[in-house]
């Protein structure tokens, strides 16, 4: 499990941090499908014609021609992630720290105690500890940044080989320029978005990972076009002057349009052509490509959150004592000047011969005027700038505390807690909202078949003589697979039925997992004579591919053409005809294969909602006996898919084929016409059964996850995945439960429909709740100000499922109020098939209403945009990341954060730490903490990240301004259920107990 870390990027005010900052963490990463939504709101690009003074339309990129592709003033490849540099450091810096009330007032205080009509002290007493204060943070800074600039030089350095004038040189990554062809060679980076022209693979094949641009760790599959495969050596890449024209710089991931324009012909160019920045060659020994998209122009950059200067709400929180105390101050000075004026006209004047004036002084207001600042010069020390260096001393302590803690240790890593910043610790208690990540987060990303129903009959639940299912502890040992020398030893199913029905040449559960070993895109290695290792895009694909081997039927070979399956020991290749890829919109995958007798079949697996709606209507019986068997196993929590077939006539093939090449070679809505032949190939299939997978759960996670809710803390989930996963995961962890009064999922393709569900929902929530007898009114609600009482006081539990392209509708200006009203009134929500972008985007979206501190757990470059958008931020699994929650009253009903402010937001920290470990820790208290201690009651255990910051911020109230100034710090903090725990902390001296973290206090 990855380390708990806290970054420093963005609570130092640093720039836009990018994928190389996060590609040295090994992350156990979710796999997702790559279709992700195209209707994210894209980036305008002002790149190139941008500088010019307008967008750029669509960019045109010549091979091979520097100073053509230079007349457009494309971005480089350099990036930026650091703030300052050597000669904008002091000026840039200076001005944050100016942003601190304190340092403010204190040079206007210099400035004052420099005039000497007015100063009555030496200006050292008040310059001293400024420039002491400004120097530490300035130094604090300067190290953060130059960690930055280090990162930055490194990717800006890397080599890489560049055919430039007919020969490969190595230039570095800043160096290279749009229009360049690029060698890469395996496992090494690719420095820009490029188009692949050819590779060492045959038909111009190249395999990628694409871990730190969207998550996953599986393997993808990338060709080039046919006519630049076979560019294979330099002379003839040196002459290729291909001009390609495509879209502009956007951040869509899974979207390409372009079209590549050589010898006069043009030729079409979609994402399978493309290799993005961020993503690892692998498997292939070389590969050359063009230069489309460089710098921060690239996709990776594009979908780069903005990172914002962020504060905690301590700091809020002083720089609002300091001005009620400056303005107490002013006050003094106004008394006492007038008090001084009315003096020198009554008595002082009496005096003029003793105790002349000063020069230029000739009347008592003037006087009066001048000993205003003379008093605000005295009475500076009011003003406690010991209160922020004292918080800062206890930041850094914290920081060595979250080191040190022995409950964020990983012991299987032997790797510690680290803290990257020091300035966000007392952000942990105030946590409102939670936004995770799910595979590799919530889940462990490792998928078992489990279950599955063949024909009607279903298969994966052991039974005894009585018939009875078989509990976990007690089951039998799991099947033997010896009789399969090519079987996978790790791979373990209970039910020994189904190996027997294969071995009984059962032909439904024999084209069952035919279908399993042809459709799907994993690629196969093999590193020794029967050692067989698959390469997935997702861990779906490679359990089913892998549930198929065991069973008899392994999957051993692939090219583009065909397919190699050894089925029972008998190898047979298959014609690959056609792939109908997996979208998020189709919910499914068909292959068309021709197998050696010449008979052409379609295979295809989908979600349940998808295929069974485009069955054969002839055999409605299996359909109804499978339909219970899925509603069983998701049930279970299970990941379910249904397979069908059907087989195509040779003239039909033919004619569908031709229509489907013009189709995918049309210029203008080439996608849309794709999909309606995929459509109409897909229909009248026959059903062939189901698969179950089990995605199992990360240790902890339901416990965590109702201890959370239980201190109402909100969980959002923002998963790429597709609805159907997301949502059996959210029953898995406890997030959805059965005895919730309605789930409503949002799918709507346009404004309106979205607009509609999104109302829809709301009223079905009133209703409810006026059926439970709650007797206010929804239109009252609705005309009330406050944004956070609309819904929320509705009974009942709801949750609510969105999926990306209904969430790009819901994020637009004129529908993100009605969105969050709906999505706050609801006890979970679950964001599915979102961008990186769009994730980025629902955090902005809570922050700019809620107002509140939030928190988000990620463990790969595809959270980066949320995470930096994030007052918090985690790397890692839930449960690592907020686990053992501690109270301390045995009265207590529920329990709250400690500090639950909905006026601040925080700043930028990663939380981690195995799975059953610690990492960082949510401190809660009791909601029900009594004026004066009860019989019984529990001390007060405070753990050291909250202990310190209160009790010693409270004590230095104290020393300097007594009780009245606590009690307008109790004030100021605007939860109700905050004041009772400071009020019972102050008033009875609480005791903190030891602990294993700490000594007590």
């Amino acid at each position: 499990m990855p380390t708990a870390r806290l970054s420093a990027g963005a609570a130092g005010g640093g720039g836009c941090r990018c994928w190389p900052r996060w590609s040295g963490l090994c992350w156990a990463r979710r796999s997702t499908s790559s279709s992700w939504p195209s209707t994210t709101p894209t980036k305008r690009s002002w790149t190139a014609a941008g500088r010019a003074g307008r967008p750029e339309e669509e960019r045109r990129v010549r091979a091979n021609a520097r100073e053509y592709n230079e007349k457009f003033q494309y971005a480089s490849n350099c990036i930026k992630t650091s703030k300052y540099n050597i000669v904008t450091f002091l000026p840039v810096n200076l001005f944050e720290q100016f942003q601190e009330v304190a340092n403010t007032y204190f040079l206007f205080l210099l400035i004052l105690q420099l005039i000497p009509q007015i100063s009555s002290l030496s200006w050292f007493t008040t310059i001293v500890p400024l420039v002491l204060v400004l120097t530490i943070t300035a130094v604090k800074d300067a190290t953060d940044d130059y960690f930055r600039h280090k990162s930055d030089n490194q990717v800006n350095n890397r080599q890489s080989q560049v055919l430039i004038g007919g020969v490969l040189r190595q230039e570095q990554w800043m160096n290279v320029r749009v229009g360049d062809i690029i060698k890469l060679e395996n496992n090494q980076f690719v420095a820009a978005d490029l188009l692949l022209l050819c590779s060492s693979e045959p038909h111009g094949l190249c395999y990628i990972e694409t871990a730190e641009l969207d998550g996953e760790t599986n393997m993808k599959v990338r060709q080039a076009t046919p006519v630049t495969s076979e560019l294979a050596d330099i002379s003839t890449l040196a002459r290729f002057d291909g001009e390609v024209i495509c879209e502009p710089p956007n951040n869509k991931l899974d979207k390409f349009g372009g079209t590549l324009y050589w010898k006069e012909n043009k030729y079409p160019l979609s994402n399978q052509n493309m290799l993005l920045r961020g993503c690892v060659l692998r498997n292939t020994e070389w590969c050359f490509g063009l230069v489309v998209f460089a710098g921060p122009d690239t996709k990776l950059m594009q979908n780069s959150g903005r990172t914002t200067f962020k504060r905690t709400s301590i700091d809020r929180l002083m720089n609002t004592l300091v001005l009620w105390i400056f303005g107490f101050l002013v006050c003094m000075g106004v008394i006492l000047a007038i008090g001084n004026a009315i003096w020198e006209h009554e008595v002082g004047v009496c005096f003029q011969i003793y105790l002349p004036w000063d020069e230029g002084v000739h009347s008592a207001v003037f006087s009066g005027f001048l000993s205003f600042w003379s008093y605000i010069i005295i009475l500076n020390t009011v003003v406690p700038i010991s209160l922020y260096v004292s918080v800062e001393v206890i930041r850094l302590g914290h920081s060595y505390f979250i080191n040190w803690d022995k409950k964020m240790y990983c012991a299987k890593r032997r790797t510690p807690a680290e803290a990257r910043t020091t300035t966000l610790n007392e952000e942990l208690g105030q946590i409102e909202y939670i936004f995770s990540d799910k595979t590799g987060t919530l889940t462990q990303n490792i998928m078992v078949f489990s279950k599955c129903s063949v024909n009607g009959h279903s298969y994966g639940d052991v039974q005894d003589v009585l018939g009875h299912k078989v509990e976990l502890g007690e089951r039998p040992e799991p099947v033997d697979f010896s009789f399969n020398p090519l079987a996978d030893p790790g791979f373990q199913f209970w039910d020994p039925s189904l190996l027997e029905a294969v071995k009984l040449g059962d032909p439904h559960v024999h084209e069952f997992f035919r279908l399993l070993s042809l459709c799907h895109t994993v690629m196969s290695e093999e590193k020794s004579e029967g050692e067989l290792y698959y390469k997935a895009q997702s861990p779906d694909e490679g359990a089913l591919v892998t549930a198929a081997r065991n069973f008899g039927f392994v999957f051993r070979s692939r090219t583009p053409k065909t397919i190699t399956v050894h089925e029972l020991g008998r190898a047979i290749t298959y014609q690959l005809l056609a792939i109908l890829d997996f979208n998020n919109i189709r919910k499914r995958m068909s292959v068309i294969v021709r197998s050696p007798e010449g008979k052409i079949r379609l295979y295809c697996k989908g979600a349940d909602t998808i295929l069974l709606e485009r069955l054969q209507p002839s055999n409605q019986d299996l359909t109804n006996v499978t339909t219970d068997h899925l509603n069983e196993y998701a049930g279970e929590g299970l990941r379910t898919l249904v397979l069908a077939c059907k087989d195509l006539e040779e003239s039909y093939y033919e004619d569908w084929a031709e229509r489907l090449r013009r189709a995918s070679g049309a210029p203008e809505a080439r996608e849309d016409r794709m999909a309606r032949l995929y459509d109409e190939v897909e229909h009248d299939m026959t059903l062939l059964g189901a698969t179950a997978i089990e995605d199992k759960l990360q240790q902890g996670v339901p416990e965590t996850i109702a201890i959370l809710t239980l201190a109402n803390i909100k969980i959002w989930v923002l998963t790429g995945d597709k609805q159907e996963t997301a949502v059996n995961i959210g029953y898995s962890c406890k997030m959805l439960t059965d005895d919730m009064t309605e789930v409503f999922v949002v799918t709507g393709h346009t404004v309106l429909e979205v607009r509609e569900e999104l109302r829809k929902a709301r009223e079905k929530m009133m209703d409810g709740s006026r059926s439970m007898g709650n007797g206010f009114s929804y239109q009252e609600k609705l005309s009330s100000s406050k944004l956070t009482s609309v819904l929320e006081a509705i009974a009942g539990e709801y949750a609510l499922v969105i999926n990306g392209h209904s969430l790009a509708h819901a994020l637009e200006a004129d529908m993100e109020v009605e969105f969050l009203e709906t999505a706050c009134a609801c006890k979970a929500v679950i964001c599915c098939r979102v961008t990186p972008l769009q994730k980025a985007q629902v955090v902005e979206l809570v922050k700019k209403y809620k107002k509140a501190v939030t928190l988000a757990i990620g463990d790969g470059a595809n959270d980066v945009s949320m995470i930096k958008s994030e007052s918090w931020e985690g790397a890692g699994s839930l449960c690592a990341a907020v686990p053992s929650l501690l109270w301390c009253h045995p009265c207590a009903a529920h329990p709250v954060p400690l500090f639950r402010s909905r006026t601040h937001r925080g700043g930028h920290q990663r939380a981690g730490g195995h799975p059953g470990g610690a990492g960082l820790r949510l401190l809660l208290l009791t909601v029900q903490v009594p004026a004066a201690p009860s019989p019984g009651a529990r001390p007060l255990v405070l753990p050291p990240h909250v202990q310190i910051p209160l009790l010693l911020l409270l004590q230095e109230l104290c020393l300097h301004y007594g009780p009245l100034l606590v009690r307008l710090f109790l004030w100021l903090l605007s939860s109700d259920r905050v004041r009772p725990v400071l009020h019972h902390t102050v008033q009875h001296r609480v005791h903190v107990a030891a602990c294993a973290g700490h000594g007590g206090l």
